[in-house]
Protein backbone atom coordinates (compact mmCIF):
# COMPACT_ATOMS: atom_id res chain seq x y z
CA UNK A 1 0.00 0.00 0.00
CA UNK A 2 2.74 2.60 0.77
CA UNK A 3 4.28 1.88 -2.66
CA UNK A 4 0.94 2.47 -4.35
CA UNK A 5 0.56 5.73 -2.44
CA UNK A 6 4.01 6.88 -3.52
CA UNK A 7 3.25 6.02 -7.15
CA UNK A 8 0.05 8.01 -6.94
CA UNK A 9 1.92 11.00 -5.52
CA UNK A 10 4.58 10.73 -8.24
CA UNK A 11 1.93 10.58 -10.94
CA UNK A 12 0.14 13.58 -9.46
CA UNK A 13 3.34 15.61 -9.30
CA UNK A 14 4.23 14.80 -12.90
CA UNK A 15 0.77 15.86 -14.02
CA UNK A 16 0.96 19.15 -12.11
CA UNK A 17 4.41 19.98 -13.44
CA UNK A 18 3.50 18.95 -16.99
CA UNK A 19 0.37 21.12 -16.85
CA UNK A 20 2.40 24.02 -15.45
CA UNK A 21 4.94 23.74 -18.29
CA UNK A 22 2.11 23.55 -20.82
CA UNK A 23 0.43 26.63 -19.30
CA UNK A 24 3.66 28.67 -19.36
CA UNK A 25 4.28 27.64 -22.97
CA UNK A 26 0.71 28.51 -23.95
CA UNK A 27 0.93 31.95 -22.33
CA UNK A 28 4.21 32.60 -24.13
CA UNK A 29 2.67 31.73 -27.49
CA UNK A 30 -0.41 33.85 -26.81
CA UNK A 31 1.89 36.78 -26.09
CA UNK A 32 3.80 36.16 -29.32
CA UNK A 33 0.55 35.95 -31.27
CA UNK A 34 -0.55 39.29 -29.86
CA UNK A 35 2.78 40.88 -30.80
CA UNK A 36 2.61 39.42 -34.31
CA UNK A 37 -0.93 40.74 -34.73
CA UNK A 38 0.18 44.20 -33.64
CA UNK A 39 3.19 44.08 -35.98
CA UNK A 40 1.13 43.11 -39.02
CA UNK A 41 -1.58 45.70 -38.30
CA UNK A 42 0.91 48.56 -38.08
CA UNK A 43 1.96 49.64 -41.57
CA UNK A 44 5.30 51.39 -42.04
CA UNK A 45 4.96 55.12 -42.54
CA UNK A 46 4.95 56.04 -46.24
CA UNK A 47 6.84 59.17 -47.27
CA UNK A 48 4.67 61.99 -48.60
CA UNK A 49 4.95 62.92 -52.27
CA UNK A 50 8.07 64.94 -52.91
CA UNK A 51 9.62 64.24 -49.49
CA UNK A 52 12.24 61.88 -50.90
CA UNK A 53 13.44 64.65 -53.24
CA UNK A 54 14.03 67.13 -50.44
CA UNK A 55 17.72 67.78 -49.60
CA UNK A 56 18.97 65.28 -47.02
CA UNK A 57 15.56 63.56 -46.76
CA UNK A 58 16.64 60.34 -48.48
CA UNK A 59 19.60 60.00 -46.11
CA UNK A 60 17.37 60.71 -43.10
CA UNK A 61 14.90 58.04 -44.19
CA UNK A 62 17.72 55.49 -44.36
CA UNK A 63 19.23 56.46 -41.00
CA UNK A 64 18.23 53.91 -38.33
CA UNK A 65 16.32 55.36 -35.41
CA UNK A 66 18.04 55.03 -32.03
CA UNK A 67 16.41 52.75 -29.48
CA UNK A 68 15.08 54.27 -26.29
CA UNK A 69 15.69 52.30 -23.06
CA UNK A 70 12.05 51.25 -22.88
CA UNK A 71 12.14 49.94 -26.45
CA UNK A 72 15.29 47.95 -25.76
CA UNK A 73 13.62 46.35 -22.75
CA UNK A 74 10.53 45.44 -24.82
CA UNK A 75 12.71 43.82 -27.48
CA UNK A 76 14.52 41.85 -24.76
CA UNK A 77 11.16 40.82 -23.28
CA UNK A 78 9.99 39.69 -26.73
CA UNK A 79 13.07 37.52 -27.23
CA UNK A 80 12.81 36.14 -23.69
CA UNK A 81 9.18 35.10 -24.05
CA UNK A 82 9.90 33.69 -27.50
CA UNK A 83 12.72 31.51 -26.18
CA UNK A 84 10.53 30.25 -23.34
CA UNK A 85 7.74 29.37 -25.76
CA UNK A 86 10.08 27.66 -28.21
CA UNK A 87 12.44 25.83 -25.86
CA UNK A 88 10.48 24.90 -22.72
CA UNK A 89 8.66 21.95 -24.37
CA UNK A 90 11.98 20.31 -25.29
CA UNK A 91 13.20 20.76 -21.69
CA UNK A 92 10.12 19.03 -20.25
CA UNK A 93 11.65 15.50 -20.12
CA UNK A 94 14.60 16.72 -18.03
CA UNK A 95 12.43 18.83 -15.72
CA UNK A 96 9.97 15.97 -15.19
CA UNK A 97 12.85 13.61 -14.47
CA UNK A 98 14.22 16.02 -11.87
CA UNK A 99 10.79 16.20 -10.23
CA UNK A 100 10.46 12.42 -10.12
CA UNK A 101 13.89 11.83 -8.63
CA UNK A 102 13.33 14.70 -6.22
CA UNK A 103 10.08 13.18 -4.98
CA UNK A 104 11.77 9.83 -4.34
CA UNK A 105 14.54 11.64 -2.45
CA UNK A 106 11.96 13.52 -0.37
CA UNK A 107 10.25 10.25 0.57
CA UNK A 108 13.60 9.06 1.94
CA UNK A 109 14.11 12.20 4.00
CA UNK A 110 16.67 13.87 1.71
CA UNK A 111 14.65 16.36 -0.38
CA UNK A 112 16.02 18.20 -3.41
CA UNK A 113 15.63 21.90 -4.09
CA UNK A 114 12.30 22.79 -5.69
CA UNK A 115 11.81 21.79 -9.33
CA UNK A 116 11.22 25.43 -10.18
CA UNK A 117 14.79 26.27 -9.15
CA UNK A 118 16.21 23.69 -11.55
CA UNK A 119 13.85 24.88 -14.30
CA UNK A 120 14.78 28.48 -13.52
CA UNK A 121 18.41 27.67 -14.24
CA UNK A 122 17.43 26.30 -17.65
CA UNK A 123 15.38 29.39 -18.45
CA UNK A 124 18.23 31.64 -17.28
CA UNK A 125 20.46 30.22 -20.03
CA UNK A 126 17.93 31.25 -22.65
CA UNK A 127 17.48 34.67 -21.06
CA UNK A 128 21.21 35.18 -21.58
CA UNK A 129 20.71 34.21 -25.22
CA UNK A 130 17.78 36.65 -25.44
CA UNK A 131 20.08 39.41 -24.23
CA UNK A 132 22.62 38.58 -26.94
CA UNK A 133 19.85 38.36 -29.56
CA UNK A 134 18.56 41.79 -28.53
CA UNK A 135 22.01 43.26 -29.02
CA UNK A 136 22.32 41.42 -32.34
CA UNK A 137 19.01 42.84 -33.53
CA UNK A 138 20.18 46.34 -32.62
CA UNK A 139 23.39 45.84 -34.62
CA UNK A 140 21.48 44.52 -37.62
CA UNK A 141 19.07 47.44 -37.56
CA UNK A 142 22.01 49.85 -37.38
CA UNK A 143 23.49 48.10 -40.43
CA UNK A 144 20.13 48.38 -42.28
CA UNK A 145 19.97 44.60 -42.65
CA UNK A 146 16.49 44.29 -41.10
CA UNK A 147 13.15 45.51 -42.39
CA UNK A 148 10.58 47.15 -40.07
CA UNK A 149 9.02 43.67 -39.79
CA UNK A 150 12.31 42.41 -38.31
CA UNK A 151 13.23 40.16 -41.21
CA UNK A 152 16.31 40.18 -43.39
CA UNK A 153 16.47 43.02 -45.91
CA UNK A 154 19.28 41.35 -47.86
CA UNK A 155 19.17 38.11 -49.80
CA UNK A 156 22.93 37.82 -49.43
CA UNK A 157 22.68 38.18 -45.65
CA UNK A 158 19.87 35.59 -45.51
CA UNK A 159 21.96 33.20 -47.55
CA UNK A 160 24.93 33.63 -45.23
CA UNK A 161 22.79 32.88 -42.16
CA UNK A 162 21.26 29.80 -43.78
CA UNK A 163 24.66 28.55 -44.94
CA UNK A 164 26.20 29.01 -41.49
CA UNK A 165 23.27 27.35 -39.71
CA UNK A 166 23.39 24.43 -42.14
CA UNK A 167 27.12 23.88 -41.75
CA UNK A 168 26.82 24.10 -37.96
CA UNK A 169 24.38 21.17 -38.02
CA UNK A 170 27.30 18.95 -39.08
CA UNK A 171 29.86 20.14 -36.54
CA UNK A 172 31.10 18.05 -33.57
CA UNK A 173 30.05 20.86 -31.22
CA UNK A 174 26.47 20.66 -32.46
CA UNK A 175 26.29 16.90 -31.94
CA UNK A 176 28.01 17.04 -28.57
CA UNK A 177 25.44 19.55 -27.32
CA UNK A 178 22.56 17.69 -28.99
CA UNK A 179 23.58 14.44 -27.30
CA UNK A 180 23.32 16.13 -23.89
CA UNK A 181 19.83 17.39 -24.74
CA UNK A 182 18.63 14.06 -26.15
CA UNK A 183 19.80 11.92 -23.21
CA UNK A 184 18.78 13.43 -19.85
CA UNK A 185 19.96 10.40 -17.86
CA UNK A 186 23.38 10.46 -19.51
CA UNK A 187 23.63 14.18 -18.78
CA UNK A 188 22.83 13.59 -15.11
CA UNK A 189 25.43 10.82 -14.88
CA UNK A 190 28.07 12.99 -16.54
CA UNK A 191 27.34 15.70 -13.96
CA UNK A 192 27.63 13.29 -11.03
CA UNK A 193 23.91 13.26 -10.27
CA UNK A 194 21.40 15.93 -9.27
CA UNK A 195 22.31 18.54 -6.68
CA UNK A 196 20.23 18.84 -3.54
CA UNK A 197 21.08 22.43 -2.54
CA UNK A 198 19.27 25.30 -4.36
CA UNK A 199 22.38 26.86 -5.92
CA UNK A 200 23.58 23.46 -7.14
CA UNK A 201 20.18 22.69 -8.66
CA UNK A 202 20.04 26.10 -10.35
CA UNK A 203 23.58 25.71 -11.69
CA UNK A 204 22.80 22.27 -13.07
CA UNK A 205 19.69 23.59 -14.81
CA UNK A 206 21.80 26.42 -16.18
CA UNK A 207 24.38 23.97 -17.55
CA UNK A 208 21.68 21.94 -19.23
CA UNK A 209 20.25 25.12 -20.71
CA UNK A 210 23.66 26.20 -21.99
CA UNK A 211 24.02 22.86 -23.77
CA UNK A 212 20.67 23.53 -25.44
CA UNK A 213 21.80 27.03 -26.41
CA UNK A 214 24.95 25.52 -27.90
CA UNK A 215 22.78 23.08 -29.83
CA UNK A 216 20.24 25.54 -31.18
CA UNK A 217 21.54 29.11 -31.34
CA UNK A 218 22.30 29.12 -35.10
CA UNK A 219 18.75 27.90 -35.71
CA UNK A 220 17.44 30.74 -33.58
CA UNK A 221 19.46 33.16 -35.72
CA UNK A 222 17.31 32.02 -38.65
CA UNK A 223 14.47 34.01 -37.10
CA UNK A 224 16.11 37.01 -38.77
CA UNK A 225 15.66 35.28 -42.13
CA UNK A 226 11.97 34.43 -41.97
CA UNK A 227 10.98 37.25 -39.64
CA UNK A 228 11.19 37.59 -35.87
CA UNK A 229 7.42 38.14 -35.77
CA UNK A 230 6.52 35.49 -38.37
CA UNK A 231 4.51 33.06 -36.24
CA UNK A 232 4.59 30.25 -38.81
CA UNK A 233 8.38 30.56 -39.09
CA UNK A 234 8.75 30.60 -35.29
CA UNK A 235 6.48 27.56 -34.95
CA UNK A 236 8.36 25.68 -37.68
CA UNK A 237 11.70 26.23 -35.97
CA UNK A 238 10.26 25.26 -32.58
CA UNK A 239 8.81 22.02 -33.97
CA UNK A 240 12.09 21.12 -35.64
CA UNK A 241 14.10 21.80 -32.46
CA UNK A 242 11.72 19.58 -30.49
CA UNK A 243 11.90 16.84 -33.15
CA UNK A 244 15.68 16.64 -33.26
CA UNK A 245 15.79 16.38 -29.48
CA UNK A 246 13.08 13.78 -28.85
CA UNK A 247 12.52 11.80 -32.07
CA UNK A 248 14.52 8.66 -32.88
CA UNK A 249 17.31 9.43 -35.32
CA UNK A 250 17.59 13.04 -34.19
CA UNK A 251 21.24 13.26 -35.27
CA UNK A 252 20.37 12.14 -38.80
CA UNK A 253 17.45 14.56 -38.89
CA UNK A 254 19.81 17.35 -37.86
CA UNK A 255 22.25 16.47 -40.65
CA UNK A 256 19.56 16.27 -43.31
CA UNK A 257 18.22 19.65 -42.25
CA UNK A 258 21.77 21.01 -42.36
CA UNK A 259 22.19 19.87 -45.96
CA UNK A 260 18.91 21.54 -46.93
CA UNK A 261 19.90 24.77 -45.19
CA UNK A 262 23.30 24.78 -46.93
CA UNK A 263 21.64 24.32 -50.33
CA UNK A 264 19.11 27.09 -49.63
CA UNK A 265 21.81 29.42 -48.34
CA UNK A 266 24.09 28.82 -51.32
CA UNK A 267 21.21 29.49 -53.72
CA UNK A 268 20.32 32.77 -52.00
CA UNK A 269 23.94 33.89 -51.94
CA UNK A 270 24.43 33.12 -55.64
CA UNK A 271 21.22 34.96 -56.46
CA UNK A 272 22.28 37.90 -54.28
CA UNK A 273 25.66 38.15 -55.98
CA UNK A 274 24.28 37.88 -59.50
Amino acid sequence: MPGITLDAVLKRDRIIIALSLAAITLLAWLYLLSLADMATSEKPMEPMDGMADMPGMAEAMLTPRAWRPGEAFLVFAMWSVMMVGMMLPSAAPMILLYARVGRHAASQGAPFAATGIFGGGYVAAWLLFALVATFGQWLLERALLLTPMMESASGLFSGMLLLFAGLYQWTPLKHACLSKCRAPVAFIQSEGGFRREPWGAFRMGLRHGLYCVGCCWPLMALLFVGGVMNILWIAGLAIFVLAEKVMPGGKRLSQVAGAILVAAGAWLMIRGLS
